[in-house]
């Protein structure tokens, strides 16, 4: 009868509802990123990276290093990559990387791209699978062959309608002969971003021995020489880049893949011991571990998340506070009615019922209309603010349990006021 006051009533079971909905959406949304995440960086995986240093000018340098005594240090090298996965156990591969900007020509066509060196541990992930030909052997690396295996994105603009493999491009100075081609790897902008990874589907890989022969290998140049050859003839060395750091490691990265997860602390703390000792105390790298980075922000978004979820549930029961006000004031309202019903034999049971069933219909209207809000919600936040969200099925029977379990437990008290008027008192009521 009152259908103004039963819509507002329901007002904070709507809210509540939606906005439980709406934050869990958001947090699987969150979750599934992650998971995404940690599939583009690798499972099991431990990044091992250079620290470049700044240049400094030659007698501050000098100074400090009599100072500090300052070691000497080879650097990330490549035979580091090879000890750690000779010695350390729980190691199923360690993947170096030598990466270098140069142009790519084929037919007149000229472009810039990354040409990375590897070695045949690189393609173990399953997301670096080759689509057309195959990938590198034991031969390629032992023998410096000048072959690589090309990403989708390479294959797209330099070979469009031919057959790469047994193609040659020209990489800087070098012919390299096309073997296979990855197959495409769909990343997303934001991915690229937030990750600091690159797009594989436009390098070129080669050999990791290929490059150290024919491209670039910085272990072949002392600190020393580079700072007179800067001194003599200006700052054009190669191995200085456009922020004054002098890069004199062989590699720019090495991935060690862990068998197990549970090994993955305990390994990469025996690597940082071992890398310190082979390059004589001096700590010229970093290691990165992203499966804790991950987790570590996993945890940051599941305690947001539940945050949130905590706030908007403040709405369910403000919601059911108001489900419970209305109900009181609708049983002195109809105190009369109620003495008319126990007076033709209306028991206890029927007239707790009666006001039962009317709270739990308002809470499980309100919590209908809040999930078909909370779905609107979800959808215009993925589409106009760019945050992934996902409802699924539990959510929504969460949310609608909740609405259904808000009108019992808030209802129940008038409910029962109700029954427990006399009939003859509730009569002369006015």
């Amino acid at each position: 009868m009152n259908k103004t006051r039963a819509l507002l009533t329901s007002l904070g079971i709507v809210f509540g509802v939606a906005s439980v909905i709406a934050m869990l959406a958001i947090g699987e949304g969150a979750q599934a990123e992650i998971l995404e995440q940690m599939k583009l960086l690798g499972t099991n995986n431990i990044i091992v990276k250079p620290i470049i240093e700044q240049e400094e000018s030659t007698i501050e340098t000098e100074e400090a290093e009599k100072k500090e005594n300052k070691r000497f240090s080879p650097g990330l090298t490549l035979s580091d990559a090879y000890a750690i996965r000779r010695i350390i156990p729980h190691v199923e591969g360690v993947s170096p990387e030598i990466i270098t900007e140069t142009t790519f020509l084929r037919n007149g066509l000229k472009k810039t791209g990354k040409l990375i060196g590897v070695d045949t541990s690189f393609f173990h992930d399953k997301e670096f699978e080759v689509k057309e030909g195959h990938h590198f052997s034991d031969i390629h690396i032992r023998l410096h062959e000048p072959v690589c295996i090309i990403g989708h994105g390479v294959r797209t603009k330099f070979f469009s309608g031919d057959d790469p493999i047994g193609k040659k491009i020209k990489c800087g100075y070098e012919w390299l002969t096309v073997i296979g081609v990855l197959k495409e790897r769909i990343i997303l902008e934001k991915q690229l971003k937030n990750l600091g990874i690159r797009d594989y589907n436009l390098d070129i890989y080669t050999p990791v021995t290929t490059m150290l022969l024919k491209f670039t290998n910085r272990s072949f140049i002392t600190e020393k020489s580079i700072r007179s050859a800067n001194a003599s003839f200006g700052n054009d060395d190669d191995d200085k880049n456009s922020n004054g750091e002098n890069n004199f490691h062989q590699l720019d990265r090495m991935i060690i893949r862990v068998d197990n997860s549970d090994y993955i602390s305990t390994i990469a703390d025996i690597t940082r011991r071992m890398l310190q000792r082979r390059h004589n105390d001096v700590v010229d790298f970093e290691i990165i571990v992203p499966e804790l980075l991950l987790q570590q922000e996993q945890r940051t978004k599941t305690i947001f998340n539940f945050v949130l979820g905590a706030i908007a549930s403040i709405s369910l029961l403000v919601g059911g506070i108001g489900i419970m006000n209305i109900m009181l004031a609708s049983v002195l309202e109809r105190t009369k009615e109620i003495g008319i019903r126990r007076a033709i034999g209306a028991r206890r049971a029927d007239v707790v019922t009666q006001f039962l069933s009317e709270a739990v219909a308002i809470s499980l209207t309100g919590g209908i209309v809040g999930i078909i809000l909370g779905l609107s919600i979800s959808y215009g936040i993925e589409k106009f603010a760019d945050i992934k969200t996902i409802v699924t099925m539990s959510s929504i029977l969460i949310s609608f349990g909740v609405s259904f379990f808000v009108g019992i437990s808030f209802g129940y008290v008038p409910a029962q006021r109700a029954a427990q008027h006399d009939p003859i008192e509730a009569l002369r009521y006015e």
